[in-house]
């Protein structure tokens, strides 16, 4: 999985479009990130930016972003609706794939702390990087905004995490910036089939985990019941992690249900959902559609498109456009608009579209490109590729037997084995092209310069470095198509008995990766100086290459003698 974050920094400058941009254009030019939102406001003097990338460059172009902003803004002449106490504001880093919301709060205090070291810029810290459980809250890092910094900066209690001993020329103008980690914020409306902002509010309250205060006699116009400090008591809604109100669209003829989910481990988008139906529902109101706000992690729609293809007893190890189109569907997402998720999932907005993968030619297109005078791919690519075909059908065969009629009590086993066959399919899919690549990486060396003797060594280095990656590649692949054998032989064995013979010609698709993945770990591994790490490839290559022909033959046999 490819490691992605999110930083969604608000600068405090919002009108003039001229210092907006050359703070984009310092973020997009120190690090290899993809901006994706930039969302100025007049009336708050204040810009969101949201670009994302892999988790090194995010934080290095969140650094240059900083820093621009700190030279281009003084915030003694800033003056805006928003609450804000520096050039930077805010800058959140946000987990969306392959990284844990406690590796971005680690992230997040190394940033903070080269903010204060490198720029002389005042850093709180919070959220998730907070080293304080009050300091989890920004309105408490922030309080009193800009104009009680010099103040706040004097009190040990109050002073920031890094920087800050004094507040000098520089400090004036930079102010101090909250640098933290949060969760995937998702902004959702719930679609109704009422004009009623009054009863859009009313399912609101219901579910936001704030809720609603308690009253005196009637819930609607009674007293509000307060406690001994004469705040408010108040009855919490069902959905932990959430902000919602109501309110009417005009541009749709609807009213909605707004939702901010600020923790979507802790409330996923398709249980905010179903919570928002039934909560409609005991109002006699339906919900017919949702619109996500922005853009959301792959994740969240995968999620929900396994949670109603369980509901319904269905197979959840089908391809990953069909899982996100369960979720379209099963929620409405298109309702309004059409929902692109090319458009709305972050992970495919990321996507590299400047050269065209392997795995992305049709059948005749690889077919040719093989066939061409190239050298790559080659039968790496195509053993890699032979064993995603063996897993594929081993998927298929699973996805048959738990849809097959009278067999509705094993759904559930044959989706476990189609999901851990897709899984697998993913992974030989993706060494198809890493094949390829480490092979690249061999004929790049050769076009490294070789004169001098340090140029010789570092040549030579480079070889070895490249041959061991493309010995350990192939062997990757034979590991991958083994872990078939599992899912075909169990599909011989008690999958659908018309598919049985699908089965069998997934076995003989796994041996050939496997043979022929083998094939190159010994032709890569003959050019390897440390004959010591050679062997022990070879023999590993070796132990899963027979393990391999047994199954095969095993697996045969069943398959067979059921055709028999």
């Amino acid at each position: 999985m490819k490691r992605i974050i999110e930083c969604v920094p608000n600068f405090s400058e919002g009108r003039d479009m001229e210092i907006i941009n050359q703070i984009t254009a310092a973020i997009t030019s120190a690090a290899n990130v993809r901006l994706l939102d930039v969302d100025p406001g007049e009336a708050t003097n204040r810009t969101v930016v949201t670009f994302a990338g892999e988790p090194e460059d995010v934080v290095e172009a969140a650094f240059a972003g900083v820093k621009r902003a700190a030279e281009l803004i003084d915030m003694r002449k800033h003056k805006g609706a928003h609450p804000r106490m520096g050039a930077t504001d805010v800058l959140p880093l946000v987990p969306v794939s392959g990284v844990t919301l406690e590796q971005c709060a680690q992230l997040a205090r190394e940033l903070a702390k080269r903010i204060a070291t490198e720029l002389h810029i005042p850093v709180y810290c919070y959220e998730a990087a907070a080293f304080t459980p009050e300091r989890k809250n920004l309105a408490v890092c922030r309080e009193g905004e800009y104009e009680a910094l010099a103040q706040r900066f004097a009190d040990p209690a109050s002073a920031p995490d890094f920087g800050g001993e004094q507040w000098n020329e520089s400090t004036a103008r930079s102010g101090a910036t909250a640098v933290g980690a949060r969760d995937f914020l998702i902004a959702v409306n719930y679609n109704l089939n009422t004009t009623s902002t009054r009863r859009a509010n009313a399912i609101a309250f219901d579910v936001r985990e704030k809720g609603r205060p308690v009253r005196e006699g009637n819930p609607i116009i009674g007293k509000v019941v307060t406690d001994e400090n004469g705040e408010p008591i108040m009855r919490p809604g069902t959905l932990k992690g959430t902000k919602a109100i109501g309110w009417y669209i005009e541009e749709y003829g609807i009213a909605q249900v707004s939702m901010n989910i600020t923790d979507i481990a802790l409330t996923p988008l398709h249980i905010a959902f179903d919570e928002v139906c039934r909560a409609a529902g005991e109002r006699g109101i339906r919900v017919t559609g949702t619109e996500i706000v922005g853009l959301v992690p792959k994740r969240t729609l995968i999620e929900a498109g396994k949670y109603f293809l369980r509901k319904q007893h269905r197979s959840v190890g089908i391809a990953e456009s069909e899982i996100i189109r369960i979720a379209v569907k099963s929620m409405g997402l298109d309702e309004l608009k059409p929902f692109v998720p090319e458009e709305k999932i972050i992970e495919y907005m990321l996507a590299d579209k400047s050269s065209k993968a392997l795995v992305d030619m049709t059948c005749t297109e690889f077919a040719l490109e093989t066939a061409s005078e190239s050298p790559a791919p080659g039968g790496g690519s195509i053993s890699a590729y032979m064993g995603a075909l063996a897993a594929a059908l081993g998927t298929m065969v699973a996805n048959l037997s738990s849809h097959k009629a009278g067999w509705d009590d094993r759904w559930e086993e044959f989706s476990d084995y189609a999901e851990r066959g897709q899984e697998l399919v993913s992974r030989l899919l993706a060494l198809v092209d890493e094949d390829t690549e480490a092979f690249n990486r061999i004929m790049a060396v050769f076009a490294m310069p070789k004169i001098t003797a340090e140029e010789k060594a570092a040549r030579s280095a480079a070889l070895q470095s490249a041959t061991l990656y493309a010995t350990e590649v192939p062997l990757k692949t034979m590991k991958a198509a083994y872990e078939c054998f599992e899912i075909v032989k169990a599909m011989a064995e008690i999958g659908n008995p018309n598919s049985v013979s699908d089965a069998g010609v997934g076995a003989l698709a796994a041996r050939s990766a496997v043979l022929g993945a083998e094939l190159n770990v010994k032709i890569n591994a003959a050019g390897l100086k440390d004959r010591e790490a050679a062997e022990h490839l070879i023999s590993q290559a070796a132990e899963i290459a027979r393990k391999s022909i047994a199954l095969e033959a095993e697996i045969l046999e069943i398959v067979n003698q059921k055709i028999g």
